[in-house]
C-alpha cells in the first residue's frame, strides 16, 4: 500500500509521481511504496517524437528522485501523453485549453503514449512503453462544458480521465486500460520483475515495449 514515511526497509520502491491513478495501479498489484513527486520540466523539445517525450521524461523522473533521495529501493518514474494529428496533448493549462482539446477528440481515435521507467542506478535504468488507441464518441458542446466545469480534466493527458465520467463518452480502447489510466501495469510488472522487487506470474522481457 501507500506510505508516504514508511521506513526504507519496509517498500518496494520509490514512487516519482504525485498521481493518485499511478497510486492506485500501484496499490491494485499489492506493491509497497513511497510517494516521492519528481520536480522535471515537462515541455516538449521541438521536434521531439511521442515515444521520445514519454520515455524521456519517465526516465528523467525516475533519475531525479533516485539523484535526490538515493537509498537502496527502484525508483518508478511514468509520463503519459494523448497525440492526435502528431501533435502531443499534454494536461490542459486552463479550462479553455481543456474545452479545445476535448472538441479535438470528439468522435475521433487517438493514441495514448504511456512510458514507465524503473531505475536502480544513475546509469541502470530500464524503460518500457505502451501504446494505446482510444476512440471517443460525439462529444456536443454542452457535454464538454459540463464536464470541464467538474475540474476533472485539469489535471490529465489530453483533458480526459478514462476512470471517470468521460467513459461514458467512450467508444472503443484498442490496448491497455491501465495505460490509459497512467500506468501501464503489464510492462511495469514486467521491468518491476527484472530489478527484483515483484514477484507476480509475468515473464520477464526488460526494455521498450
Amino acid at each position: 500500500m501507500e506510505s508516504n514515511h514508511a521506513p526504507e526497509n519496509a517498500i518496494d520502491l520509490l514512487l516519482a509521481s504525485a498521481s493518485p491513478r499511478r497510486r492506485e495501479l500501484l496499490a491494485q498489484i499489492g506493491l509497497r511504496f513511497r510517494v516521492v513527486v519528481a520536480t522535471v520540466d515537462e515541455a516538449v523539445i521541438d521536434g521531439e517524437s511521442a515515444e521520445d517525450y514519454v520515455l524521456r521524461l519517465a526516465r528523467a523522473k525516475a533519475l531525479e528522485v533516485l539523484d535526490r533521495e538515493g537509498g537502496d529501493v527502484p525508483v518508478l518514474g511514468a509520463d503519459t501523453a494523448v497525440i492526435l494529428d502528431g501533435d502531443i496533448l499534454c494536461k490542459p493549462r486552463s479550462r479553455s485549453e481543456a474545452k479545445t482539446m476535448l472538441g479535438r477528440l470528439s468522435g475521433r481515435t487517438h493514441e495514448v503514449y504511456s512510458a514507465v521507467a524503473v531505475a536502480t542506478g544513475s546509469d541502470r535504468v530500464l524503460d518500457a512503453l505502451n501504446v494505446t488507441r482510444v476512440t471517443f464518441a460525439r462529444l456536443e458542446s454542452e457535454w464538454i462544458a459540463s464536464y470541464c466545469a467538474t475540474g476533472d480534466p485539469m489535471d490529465k493527458a489530453g483533458a480526459y480521465g478514462v476512470q471517470g465520467r468521460a467513459a461514458e463518452r467512450i467508444s472503443r480502447i484498442e490496448g491497455s486500460f491501465s495505460g490509459v489510466m497512467g500506468l501501464p501495469l503489464f510492462e511495469t510488472s514486467q521491468l518491476l520483475e527484472a530489478v527484483k522487487c515483484y514477484s507476480g506470474s509475468v515473464s520477464v522481457t526488460a526494455g521498450r515495449a
